[in-house]
């Protein structure tokens, strides 16, 4: 392929693409992922099209548990042998980038994406006014329920309000079955933080502001007040609500198999859905999240990934990682004028944040069930990526399950939390 010929395509896809051609020997890069087999699969076949034109690069894809995703990183990625590429929850950056873990995108890369992509999501993909990955996914909560059963409950439409949510739960309850109105998660950082979260901030509230924690504001407390009226009237069952970062276990068998009737949930489990309910998904619908006494309209919490490059990996190879990056999410290594990233990530269900990738994909985002989540997307507020972020959360989520199990009161947790997430932080801008 010649500099020409990459340069045309380059303008063409409105993201620059470094020039790999003039290398003589095989480049080797690993993209490193959490991804399932599936999907794992969907890159790999990105990957072929692109080592056609681009023969003296190849491209491996390793996948690892979500848990073991960061680890792995850290653990590998401080070595030259380590993955070329990783993708990574914006939660993370922070301390990568602290830690000299992850390499700064190149100016043409960077000013290309800059244009490309929302301001939001590129701010969540930069450090410092610089940026590192190259943003793919936006994942945003919403209200999933149950339309059968909230027609035999005789509730005739989502609820709006707290008031609603707790009159609809209790109606929706049916304990001799076994079935809960309202299903939390537990076991699981971002399962049990992100929903919880989502009501707060439509409930006029933050969980950070200016870099510290307002754990132990009003709104704040009336969420955490709200979790464990839901507990003690009995409509949300802690013992129903295990799960992992892989969408399996009971909170997910529970609301496949009809057993709850409402929970909160990001647009990324629309494959996970599919697969456990066929032609019963049909069933599902998503709602805004329900406003709270102190709030004013409905928020949710946003967050999104990226894939970012070794600094350690050798010079050719991170050039040769930044331009298959930047392939990959481009217009024209995908279908009808779509990236090639964007059809993996729509193929599970995860919204696309590229601006022209939204275009293309807009008449499956039209779908009932992801209808829901874009119309939400523009009042939602990304989680807060702060160095000290995902022990804040890991924190966040073992003070909530306390309060799950009955091991702590509301007004116990809410203390804890801001305690324990002020300790966190303080100790993490040193």
């Amino acid at each position: 392929m010649t500099l020409a010929w990459t340069s045309k395509i380059a303008l063409a896809a409105g993201l620059a693409i470094l020039p790999v051609s003039a290398w003589a020997e095989t480049i080797n890069i690993s993209y490193l992922t959490h991804w399932s087999p599936e999907t794992v699969a969907l890159l790999e076949a990105a990957a072929k099209d692109y080592s056609k034109d681009h023969p003296d690069v190849a491209v491996t894809v390793r996948a690892v548990p979500f848990g073991d995703l960061l680890t792995t990183l850290r653990s590998q990625g401080g070595s030259s042998d380590g993955p070329t590429i990783g993708g990574i929850y914006d939660l993370w950056l922070p301390e990568l980038a602290r830690d000299k873990l992850v390499a700064p995108a190149p100016e043409a890369v960077a000013s290309d994406v800059k244009q490309a992509w929302p301001a939001g999501v590129v701010s969540a993909a930069s450090v410092g006014g610089t940026l590192y990955g190259i943003p793919n996914e936006i994942d945003v909560y919403a209200l999933n329920y149950n339309k059968d059963l909230f027609k035999e409950a005789g509730i005739e439409a989502p609820p709006k309000t707290w008031d609603e949510l707790r009159e609809a739960a209790k109606k929706l309850t049916k304990k001799d079955a076994g079935q809960q109105g309202f299903g939390m998660i537990n076991s699981w950082a971002a399962g049990v933080v992100h929903p919880f979260s989502s009501l707060l901030v439509s409930n006029g509230g933050d969980l950070v502001k200016d870099g510290k924690p307002t754990l132990n504001s009003k709104q704040a407390g009336e969420t955490f007040q709200l979790y464990e009226e839901l507990i003690k009237d009995g409509v949300s069952d802690p013992s129903m609500a295990t799960a992992d970062a892989n969408t399996t276990g009971p909170f997910l068998d529970n609301f496949v198999s009809g057993k709850t009737g409402m929970i909160i949930m990001a647009n990324w489990w629309e494959s996970a859905l599919k697969s456990g309910m066929g032609y019963k998904f049909s069933n599902i619908a998503t709602a805004p999240i329900p406003v709270g006494p102190s709030g004013d309209k409905p928020h949710s919490i946003s967050y999104s990934w990226m894939t970012v490059v070794n600094a350690k990996a050798g010079e050719a190879e991170q050039k040769a990682a930044w331009d298959f990056l930047a392939w990959l999410n481009s217009p024209q290594s995908g279908k009808n004028g779509a990236s090639a990233m964007s059809d993996i990530l729509m193929s599970m269900g995860i919204l696309p944040s590229r601006s022209s990738d939204i275009e293309a994909h807009k008449d499956k985002l039209g779908s009932e069930f992801l209808s829901g989540y874009v119309s939400v997307l523009a009042d939602a507020k990304p989680f807060p990526v702060v160095l000290g972020g995902q022990e804040f959360s890991e924190s966040l989520q073992q003070t909530l399950e306390a309060l799950q199990y009955g091991q702590a009161s509301a007004q116990d947790a809410q203390a804890n939390a801001q305690t324990d997430a002020t300790s966190i932080l303080e100790r993490a801008a040193k």
